[in-house]
């Protein structure tokens, strides 16, 4: 089975769906691997590291999907522009798999429906233990969080451990994280790391103990979050009601922080708001906020994506692709998951497209000319 790898297009992704490590594990496997030229230099790759490991380098986008799985880190609503340049060279029965944003984009999942291809969507691997190895969310959201931080770091006018000195005593930073998921445990132990004094909150009561064994001060609310979890792990929606109690509640808590990082995102949803303007204006100026879910409207009203925002002195950055500014190993991390995944995809150099396994069900979104996806069919019916 010829697998082969495409070069991101998308400005500024400079991650890479494999790195050469990863290619014996698939020539073993039975695997032909083809990369497209220059795939992996942005992540530090270069063609003559992945034809040392065993793989052949091809010359365009192409000779690339005459090959029976094509991967990418990103295709269809995650790239609209490469996504369609792909489309149009897909056929039927070919297999794609990438990243492809299919509850933020659903009708991107619907264009390539006729294709007749088999599109696999990785955000939607399914938070269970046999699946944790090629959870690309939670493997990227860890390079976003430890990101967010040093951005953070580089930006605030203080540095972050209490320093005794001869020249006087300096305080610790302090730094109050926003959602206590993959990202936001990462930021937790980044900036501890640092020397800061951590706060974090999280909807999700069930975080504290996690919070806490990292350093950092679980920040209790005196609110009812009721169900605030669904059976996948995420957070889920909660009413406008409880929003607008939690902004007021946490708003003293920013106040007296010198960076916040926010992480707080709901699958196929609006991100949640949950700092106010005028919250904004109660920090310190020199302060600084990130905003890792600007991408979907943002956790803080003034958050704006890919943009330096400042307000009352408060400096507001919304990054949407921290990940590709640590390209090798966020590559790494990614390549390994894509390998575990094509290893439940193909057994014995068999493609086994097993409806009943959890995995393949959930991140199927079109086969065989139509989109197959229970979720993405709601959004596209809704």
């Amino acid at each position: 089975m010829k697998v082969a790898v495409v070069k991101e297009r998308y400005p500024g992704e400079r991650r890479v769906a494999l790195v050469p490590n990863n290619i014996p594990q698939l020539t073993k496997a039975g695997f032909e691997v083809f990369v497209e030229a220059d795939a992996g230099r942005e992540a530090g790759f270069l063609d003559a590291a992945y034809i040392e490991k065993g793989a052949e380098i091809v010359p365009d986008l192409s000779v690339v999907m005459e090959a029976d799985m094509v991967l990418c880190v990103r295709c269809a609503g995650a790239d609209h522009e490469a996504g369609a340049a792909m489309r149009g060279k897909a056929r039927s029965g070919q297999i794609i798999i990438g990243s492809c944003d299919p509850l933020g984009q659903a009708k991107a999942i619907a264009d390539w429906a006729p294709t007749g291809s088999i599109l696999f969507s990785l955000e939607l691997i399914p938070r269970i233990t046999r699946a944790q190895s090629m959870d690309v969310l939670s493997s990227q959201a860890t390079i976003a969080g430890y990101r967010a931080v040093l951005i953070a770091a580089m930006e605030l006018p203080k540095m972050f451990p209490m320093m005794m000195t001869a020249a006087g005593t300096l305080a610790a930073t302090k730094g109050f994280v926003i959602g206590a998921g993959v990202a936001g445990l990462q930021a937790i132990a980044t900036a501890r790391k640092l020397g800061a004094v951590v706060h974090a909150y999280d909807v999700r009561p069930a975080c504290r103990e996690q919070v806490e064994s990292l350093g950092g001060k679980f920040v209790e609310l005196e609110i009812d979050a009721g169900a605030s979890e669904d059976k996948g792990g995420y957070a889920k929606a909660m009413d406008e009601d409880f929003y607008r109690r939690q902004r007021e509640l946490m708003a003293s808590v920013v106040a007296q922080s010198d960076i916040v990082i926010t992480t707080a995102a709901i699958p196929g949803r609006p991100s949640p708001r949950l700092i106010t303007a005028d919250a904004v204006r109660g920090m310190q100026p020199g302060s600084v906020i990130v905003d890792l879910a600007a991408e979907r409207g943002g956790n803080c009203e003034l958050s704006q994506p890919d943009k330096r925002v400042v307000e009352n002195g408060v400096l507001i950055l919304g990054p949407t692709n921290l990940p590709a500014e640590i390209p090798n190993h966020a590559s790494q991390m990614l390549g390994n998951n894509v390998v575990k995944f094509l290893g439940n995809l193909v057994k014995k150099g068999e493609l086994q497209l097993n409806a009943d396994d959890e995995i393949i069900r959930d991140t199927m979104v079109t086969r065989d000319g139509q989109v197959i996806s229970e979720r993405v069919s709601k959004l596209l019916n809704g």
